[in-house]
């Protein structure tokens, strides 16, 4: 009387059975959760090295800034610049509406961070404008 049951052995069996296949599919949802995550964060740091890429680059960003003030189209526009370290400040006192419709449409569809913009009416035709631009 003192043999183990084989019907107790095979029992033990399968409640380790058992509980190995509920870890088993625990640790399968945590993977699924887990490439989730990193599809996300993958994506993520994509998308910030791409706008690394595009804002990161000072020198780039300077030169193309200063190349749409040098168009012949904003030249009547009297536009004074002030280069400072971190960026420039540009402004007009006084600006027809066809320049602003041409530097705001160079400077809005290109790669700046636009920092402040001051747009003020001062006639049918004529604006002034303040504005400061980061790198």
């Amino acid at each position: 009387m003192n043999r183990v049951n084989p019907l107790h052995i095979g029992g033990l069996l399968l409640v380790i059975l058992l509980f190995f296949i509920m870890q088993l599919s625990g640790a399968k949802a945590e993977l699924k959760e887990v490439e989730a995550e990193y599809k996300q964060v993958s994506k993520l740091a994509t998308e910030v090295n791409a706008l690394k890429n595009i804002y990161g680059n000072k020198d780039k960003a300077k030169k193309s800034l200063l190349r749409i003030l040098r168009l012949s189209s904003l030249r009547s526009a009297n536009i004074k610049q002030k280069l400072k370290k971190n960026s420039l400040s540009v402004s007009s006192l006084s600006m027809d509406k066809n320049a602003l419709n041409s530097l705001m449409g160079k400077l809005l569809n290109g790669a700046y961070n636009i920092n402040a913009m001051k747009i003020k009416k001062l006639s049918k035709e004529r604006v002034s404008f303040e504005m400061e631009i980061k790198w």
